[in-house]
């Protein structure tokens, strides 16, 4: 299971972004964003490209969590305009963890709210939900 903040950003110029070698999606944008943003706190790992979108592991407070980013844009539309985005929030979970329910990912998940707060604080970030 995995949480997902949904939104809407002009930020994030998906025509800089490397092309995504397995299926034509953009993400990366706003994985490298966060990653600028939280450096100095926790160590993200540099986006790499996947068939649904991009993702970056970062380690929280002694857990993995897999960051995913996608947003869909197609060639001919504006990479400046507003664009609907997904960042999934995925918490690495061990074999036990899973055998007995422990330690599941919710909306109230400090990671998660820390990352839909970072979300919220920027002011071109705007229609911030959870799917």
């Amino acid at each position: 299971m995995h949480i997902a903040i949904n939104f809407k950003t002009s930020k994030f110029d998906v025509s800089k972004e490397r092309e995504n070698p397995i299926n034509p999606i953009f993400g990366e944008s706003l994985l490298k964003w966060l990653k600028s943003e939280v450096e100095s706190d926790f160590d993200i790992s540099e986006p790499d490209a996947e068939d649904w979108g991009w993702y970056s592991y970062i380690d929280w407070k002694g857990r993995q969590y897999m960051l995913g980013a996608s947003t869909y844009f197609e060639e001919g539309d504006d990479p400046k305009s507003e664009l609907e985005w997904i960042l999934q929030i995925d918490k690495s979970r061990t074999f036990i963890e899973k055998l007995f329910g422990k330690e599941k990912i919710s909306n109230s998940d400090e990671c998660v709210l820390y990352f839909k707060s970072k979300l919220e604080s920027e002011p071109q970030i705007g229609l911030i939900s959870f799917e």
